[in-house]
């Protein structure tokens, strides 16, 4: 009977080797403990290599339909308009009896009702019969051209007014842009009637907020958000062409209003990213600069790396162009690098 007993206890055993006191035990217990949280760690981290490749690989994608949609669209049909324009504003500019140039408050309501009375006078006199001895000892016979700083205003025919903008960067000229305003009567609020402004500036946000209340005030914030653009643009532009060779990768928004690039360094990849809260401002309201570490990381392959702030890097872009501000971190990156390293022993 006990022989049957033990028979029977050693078969379950065998069936299911964790009952009892098995030496089998020990070999899985160790095993499991050994391997599985080491796995873990290096799956996880082989996963969010995957992840982060395969975002940049989207995003960059994304970059490049984007600029081909940008290119497509400011082709063609708003070439011929700016050919146009460009010739109508050159042959009125060359037909003009004076240039009057305006300073601080000469530019007001008062000269732009004049504009405006100029327009319509132009208007009638041309639908009067004779009209070459209609008025001819009136002022209003002149053609008159108005500079104000950058902006250049100047009548057109069929009761237009028209603004060409002309932009700069680092005292030197940059392309002009055109906008032509139809003021019909004074009863009559004035409208934009085509312009050559990049479609992706908010033109048509400020016709609906201020051309109706303020024209004036309309005529100088379109001003201002193309100079600033310009500015944007030429200062990405710049440090591309001084230092294209140690930028690894730069993203940005058609307006400029959003900058993102990278710099790789020996001890540290930087990243920097940029936001500008308004399209008028020609330095970035939000910066962050990240120091990646490399070398020491790969010390240690387990440990993933903690990112630290460059605050000397953030205030140079926050105070300086991005061309200076470049220059000012790469000369004192070195130093940031080493004391950042005596400290933590990482980024």
């Amino acid at each position: 009977m006990e022989s049957d007993i033990e028979e029977s206890l050693k078969k379950k055993q065998k069936k299911n080797p964790f009952l009892g006191e098995s030496s089998t035990r020990k070999p899985l217990e160790h095993f499991s403990v050994r391997s599985y949280p080491a796995m873990g760690e290096v799956n996880f981290m082989q996963g969010e290599d995957i992840r982060l490749e395969t975002t940049r690989a989207r995003f960059s994608n994304v970059v490049k339909r984007h600029g081909e949609l940008a290119e497509r669209l400011s082709r063609d049909s708003d070439k011929l308009i700016f050919e146009r324009l460009q010739k109508e504003f050159e042959a009125a500019r060359a037909s003009q009896t004076q240039e009057i140039c305006l300073d601080g408050d000469q530019w007001n309501d008062g000269l732009l009702a004049t504009i405006r009375e100029r327009v319509h006078m132009e208007v009638e006199r041309r639908a009067m019969p004779g009209d070459a001895n209609v008025l001819a000892d009136s002022d209003f016979q002149e053609k008159i051209t108005y500079k104000v700083g950058s902006k250049v205003i100047c009548c057109l025919e069929g009761a237009r007014i028209g603004i060409q903008y002309e932009t700069s960067f680092a005292g030197e000229p940059c392309e002009p842009y055109h906008c032509v305003l139809e003021s019909k009567s004074f009863l009559e609020k004035m409208t934009v009637l085509e312009h050559t402004i990049p479609f992706f500036l908010p033109i048509r946000e400020a016709e609906n907020d201020l051309l109706s209340s303020n024209a004036m005030r309309f005529i100088d914030h379109v001003g201002e958000l193309l100079q600033a653009y310009v500015d944007r643009r030429e200062q990405v532009r710049l440090i591309k062409e001084l230092y294209g060779n140690q930028i690894g990768e730069l993203y940005h928004s058609l307006p400029y209003h959003m900058i993102e690039f990278v710099v790789d360094d020996s001890d540290c990849k930087i990243t920097v990213c940029l936001r500008y809260a308004d399209l008028v401002l020609v330095l970035p309201t939000r910066v962050k600069v990240l120091a990646w570490p490399t070398s020491q990381f790969k010390k240690d392959s387990i440990s993933a790396p903690s990112p630290a702030r460059l605050s000397y890097a953030e205030d140079a872009l926050r105070n300086m162009s991005l061309p200076e501000a470049y220059a000012e971190i790469v000369l004192n990156l070195p130093q940031a690098l080493r004391q950042m390293f005596q400290h933590g022993g990482s980024c």
